[in-house]
């Protein structure tokens, strides 16, 4: 099923075109990461998408419906990189008043509220005000917000920035559990964050459309990524050079190292091999580039 259509979506300020005749047609299931650079229009398609803006030109249907329709209600939801919490109030009553927005009773509401909190494990901050909680547990709490209602479709924008490793990963888990009941799109700057929790990229630049496609590499063959542990960086492209099928080394940001390699010979093999002979240690070696080297690189 078809969550999102857009025909020439267009959006101009002044004389800037922030999206720039747009055809897009996303699916239901597995979730998908919107990247792009500042001002590639990310923020401006979700924005249209939810109806908080208007396009200047071409259309676009969410689920069905136009954006900002009364059918949407309770079906989409979003939560913005920048939500706030009102500090004068605690995070159940707030919560509730949200629910009750979608046209929950007072007693749905409430149930809804406790459920939601328990689905991001802090059921115990419901009478705590978001000013005495983490950076990370507000976030939790706010993705509890985005999930009230069990909508179809959720917008996600930068969910773990700024936040310690611990909160990511329950956030990472969270979205994946979610994934089963809704379908996220989540815009952000982190690739690697993207890779680990996305089935497929949309990549916008200058509000066109440049990529659009499944984030899996393992049909790149042409390429291994690796990443080294405490290794003689300049032993270890000298020794990779060496293997037959080789084709060039680059050395990658975090210890990565990309190999470019010929298509027919089994070159991570003639790799584990030469690294147990002289005791190298790996961490991570996929098929493929990362996300970042496919778009950026």
């Amino acid at each position: 099923m078809s969550i999102i259509e857009s025909s020439n979506l267009s959006k101009h300020y002044g004389g800037t075109k922030a999206l720039d005749k747009l055809d897009l047609t996303l699916e239901a299931g597995e979730p998908i990461a919107l990247v792009g650079p500042n001002g590639a229009g990310k923020t401006t398609f979700l924005s249209l998408v939810c109806g908080f803006i208007r396009s200047s030109g071409g259309a676009v249907s969410v689920l069905g419906h136009e954006p900002g329709s009364q059918a949407l209600s309770g079906r989409l939801s979003a939560l913005p990189q920048d939500a706030r919490f009102d500090p004068t109030l605690s995070v159940g009553r707030q919560l509730k008043f949200y629910a009750q927005l979608q046209g929950l009773s007072s007693a749905d509401a409430t149930k809804e509220v406790a459920r939601v909190l328990d689905v991001v494990r802090l059921p115990e901050v419901i009478n705590d005000k978001s000013e005495s909680l983490s950076h990370g547990m507000r976030k939790r709490v706010a993705l509890g917000q985005a999930l009230l209602g069990s909508p179809e479709l959720i917008l996600l924008d930068e969910p773990t920035a700024g936040i310690d490793p611990p909160n990511v990963k329950i956030i990472r888990d969270l979205i994946r559990e979610q994934a089963n009941n809704a379908t996220f799109i989540i815009s952000s700057h982190n690739l690697d964050e993207l890779e680990k929790l996305c089935a497929s990229v949309v990549y916008l630049e200058k509000g066109k459309l440049v990529h659009m496609g499944p984030i899996d590499a393992s049909d790149d063959i042409d390429y291994l990524t690796i990443r080294m542990q405490a290794v003689d960086e300049h032993a270890f492209v000298e020794a990779c050079m060496q293997l037959p099928g080789v084709v060039g080394v680059q050395r990658q940001t975090q210890g990565d190292f990309l190999i470019q390699c010929s298509e027919d010979d089994a070159v991570d093999q003639l790799l584990l091999a030469m690294l147990a002979e002289r005791g190298w240690s790996y961490r991570h070696l996929a098929r493929g580039r990362s996300l970042e080297e496919r778009l950026y690189g």
